[in-house]
C-alpha cells in the first residue's frame, strides 16, 4: 500500500478520537461547565448532527476543488474546531465547536475514500478504503482510552489539545505524502450539475439506505453494550472497559477482512457481511446470559460491524462512478452516522417501551435483514435494467 494511504489513516485516527473521546469525559465536562450529564451527552448528538448536515453542505460547496486541497482544508477545520473545543468558555461555545469539527468528518472520509481508491490497483480498492478506516478502529482501541485518561488526569480540555496536535501532524503528512490531483472543475464528469445529479440515481439512493439500515442494527446494540454487560450478563462496571477492548480488536480484524473480501467479490461480500451481522446479533441475544459467551459475542459484533464498512462504501462508490463520487461517498459517511443516531433511539425504545434490555440484540438483528432486502431489490432492478437494454434497442 502506498504511503499516502497511511496519511489518510492518520487523519481518520484524529477524527475518530474527536468523535468518541467525549463519551468518557461527560462527567468532567458537566462538572466543569455546570450542566447536567444529559446535556453533556447532547454534545455527542450535536456532533452526529454536524456530520449529517456537513456532508451535503460541504459537498455542494467544495465539489469542484482538487481533492488534496479539500483534504487539507478539512484538516484545518478539524484542527481549529478541536482548538476551539479546548478553549470553549461555556457549554454552547463547546457545542458550536463540536458541530464545526463534525463538518469535516463526513467530507474527509468521503473524499478520502475516493482518493484511497485512486492510489491503488482496481483489485485493491476496497482494501485501500479499509486501511484508511483502520485509523478509526485504532482510535477506538488506543486513542479514546488514552484521551479519556488524559482528560481525567489533566482536565478534559487537555484531551482536545492533544487531538489538535494530531490534526497538525495529520495535515503535515497529508501535505507531504498525498499526490496532487487536477481541479475537479476541469473534468466534465465532475461539473457541479453532474456532481449533484448523482444523488438522484436510484442505485446510489438504495446504497445509502442499505448503509443506514445496517448501522441502525449495529448501534442499537453497541450504544447499550455497557448496561447489557452489567445488568444482564452480570459483569462489574470495572470489567466493561477490558471487554470493550475485545470489541475494538474485532473492529480492526473485521475491517481489514471486509476490505480484502470486497476486493475479490464485492456483491457477495455485501450480502455476506449483512447476513453475518444479523446472525451475530441474534446469537448475542442468547450469549449475553453467559459471561464467556458474552465476551466472544462482543468481539464478533465488532468484527461483523466493521466488516460491512469497506464493502458498503465501495458499493456506493461504484454506483456513483462517473460523476459526484466524492459527494456520494460523503453522503454514505453521513448515512453511517444517521444509522448511529436512529440505532441509539431504537435501542432506547426497546428498553423503555418494548421487551427490555435483554431483547435489544434481538431487535437490532432484524434491521440488517431489512438492509439485505434493499440490496436484493437493488440487484433485481439492475438485472432487469440489463435485460431490458437490448430489447429497447431492438424495439
Amino acid at each position: 500500500m502506498p504511503l499516502a494511504l497511511y496519511a489518510l489513516t492518520a487523519g481518520a485516527f484524529g477524527i475518530g478520537v474527536t468523535e468518541f473521546v467525549i463519551m468518557g469525559l461527560l462527567l468532567d465536562v458537566s462538572a466543569d461547565l455546570g450542566v447536567s450529564i444529559s446535556a453533556a451527552g447532547l454534545l455527542i448528538s450535536g456532533y452526529a448532527l454536524g456530520v449529517v448536515v456537513g456532508a451535503p453542505l460541504l459537498g455542494a460547496l467544495t465539489g469542484r476543488l482538487p481533492r488534496k486541497t479539500l483534504l487539507l482544508a478539512l484538516m484545518v477545520v478539524f484542527t481549529v474546531g478541536n482548538l476551539a473545543c479546548a478553549l470553549a468558555p461555556d457549554y454552547w461555545t463547546l457545542m458550536a465547536a463540536r458541530v464545526l469539527t463534525a463538518f469535516a468528518h463526513a467530507s474527509f472520509f468521503g473524499v478520502g475514500s475516493v482518493v484511497a481508491t485512486s492510489l491503488v490497483a482496481p483489485n485493491r480498492k476496497a482494501s485501500a478504503i479499509a486501511l484508511m478506516f483502520t485509523g478509526l478502529t485504532v482510535a477506538n482501541i488506543l486513542g479514546v482510552p488514552f484521551g479519556t485518561w488524559l482528560g481525567q488526569a489533566y482536565g478534559w480540555r487537555s484531551s482536545f489539545l492533544a487531538v489538535t496536535l494530531v490534526g497538525v501532524v495529520a495535515f503535515a503528512v497529508i501535505a507531504l505524502l498525498v499526490p496532487r490531483d487536477e481541479p475537479a472543475a476541469t473534468d466534465e464528469e465532475e461539473s457541479s450539475e453532474g456532481t449533484l445529479a448523482v444523488l438522484a440515481r436510484r442505485p446510489v439512493l438504495l446504497g445509502l439506505l442499505t448503509t443506514v439500515l445496517s448501522w441502525v442494527g449495529v448501534f442499537a446494540a453497541f450504544t447499550y453494550l455497557a448496561p447489557i454487560l452489567t445488568r444482564v450478563t452480570g459483569f462489574s462496571e470495572a470489567s466493561v472497559s477490558p471487554i470493550l477492548l475485545v470489541f475494538g480488536g474485532g473492529l480492526v480484524a473485521g475491517n481489514l477482512l471486509g476490505g480484502r473480501l470486497a476486493d475479490r467479490h464485492l456483491v457477495p461480500t455485501v450480502v455476506g457481511t449483512l447476513v453475518a451481522l444479523s446472525a451475530v446479533l441474534f446469537v448475542m441475544t442468547v450469549a449475553i446470559h453467559q459471561p464467556i459467551a458474552a465476551i466472544v459475542a462482543v468481539g464478533l459484533l465488532g468484527a461483523a460491524a466493521f466488516a460491512t464498512v469497506a464493502p458498503l462504501q465501495m458499493w456506493v462508490l461504484e454506483k456513483a462512478e462517473g460523476a459526484g463520487q466524492g459527494l456520494a461517498s460523503s453522503f454514505n459517511i453521513a448515512a453511517f452516522n444517521l444509522g448511529n443516531a436512529i440505532g441509539a433511539w431504537l435501542g432506547g425504545f426497546v428498553i423503555d417501551h418494548g421487551p427490555g434490555l435483554g431483547a435489544v440484540p434481538l431487535v437490532a438483528g432484524l434491521v440488517p435483514l431489512a438492509a439485505l432486502g434493499v440490496v436484493l431489490l437493488a440487484l433485481r432492478l439492475e438485472r432487469g435494467r440489463a435485460i431490458g437494454k437490448p430489447v429497447t434497442a431492438q424495439g
